[in-house]
Formats: structure tokens, sequence, C-alpha cells
């Protein structure tokens, strides 16, 4: 008796252990297949010309992309919803006010009020250029070929001739990482 207990106790161990290792591979197989498909990333544009647009900034003036012809742009997508896009946006700040001349920083937030905005910088008075998406068709325009999930953050690099440069889906971790980009990009070095 004891060894057909012992025997039993053996296959149901075997079992368990099987079950387990069946369920570890699939949570892992699951974990691969999300990051997979929603990681941040780098690509060259499938599209060359950075679509032209006008928005209003926070400061009640309008922005408009082909006026700005002739001065690498660095356009960043981002909301204040979003953990990763606010974490950043002191990057872009430093940019800007580090290379103000040679570089125009434009953060485009999406889809949020003019007021959401102004609250959300209270009394800073940004260097960057802050731009108010709040139909998000601008958003939507720049996204349908190379972003069609329409993650944010999002920054789109585009040369001083409108043509798109570089795109990077996801956030900077860095101020040193965005830096690198730019001299990768632009020959843009940290002044």
């Amino acid at each position: 008796m004891a060894s057909r207990m012992s025997k039993k106790t053996g296959q149901v161990r075997s079992k368990s252990t099987r079950l387990i290792v069946v369920i570890a591979i699939v949570v892992i197989v699951g974990i691969v297949l999300s990051r997979s498909s929603c990681s941040p990333s780098d690509s060259t544009p499938q599209s060359d010309e950075a679509p032209d647009f006008t928005l209003s900034t926070m400061t009640g003036a309008n922005i408009t992309l082909s006026e700005l012809e002739g001065t690498p742009v660095v356009l960043n997508f981002w909301a204040t919803t979003c953990g990763y896009c606010v974490r950043e946006l002191p990057y872009f700040e430093a940019v800007a006010q580090a290379s103000e001349a040679d570089t125009k920083v434009i953060a485009i937030n999406v889809g949020q009020s003019a007021s959401t905005i102004q609250t959300f910088f209270g009394d800073y008075e940004p260097t960057m250029i802050v731009a108010l998406d709040k139909s998000t068709e601008t958003f939507v325009n720049y996204c349908q070929e190379d972003n069609p999930r329409g993650y944010i953050p999002t920054t789109f690099f585009v040369d001083s001739e409108g043509i798109v440069k570089s795109i990077k889906i996801g956030a900077f971790q860095s101020e040193a990482e965005l830096w690198n980009t730019l001299n990768d990009v632009f020959g843009t070095t940290i002044p």
C-alpha cells in the first residue's frame, strides 16, 4: 500500500511539474511577444517629407513647421497623463535651452486642453515650443505609417529641409541619450 501511495504521489508530482513548466513557457512567450509588439524603437521613417502643420502654442501664438525650414526640428509628441513623457520633457527643455539657435524643439501635446497644459507647467515658461494638438490630427498624420498604434512618447527628427531623418518611439532614458541621437542624426553636439 505504501508503495502504491508513493507511486501515485510521484505521478501527481510529475503531472504538477509538467503543468508548472507549461504555464511558465506560456507566460514567457506572452512576455516576449508583448514586448516585441510595443517596445520603444528607433527607426528610419517610411515617408521622407515631414507633414506640415500649424498648431497653437501654449503662449497663444501659432507655429507652422514649414516656417522653420532651414533649421533642424525635434518634434516630441507627449501628454501629461503619460509618465514616460513627463519624465523625458526636461531632456527636451535642456536641448532647447542649449541649442535654441541651432535646433528647434517642439513638444506637441496630444489631445489635451490649453488649460491642462498651463496647469501642468504652472509659472514655468519653457524655452521649447509647447504646441497643442487638441484634435490629435497632427499626431495621427505623423503616425499613420511609422507608429500606427499611436504610442507616446514619439519623437521625430526633421532636418533643415523638412525631411524626417529618424523616429524614436518610446522615451529617452537620459538627456545624454537624446544628445547622442541629435549628434547621430543632425551632427549636433552638446554646446
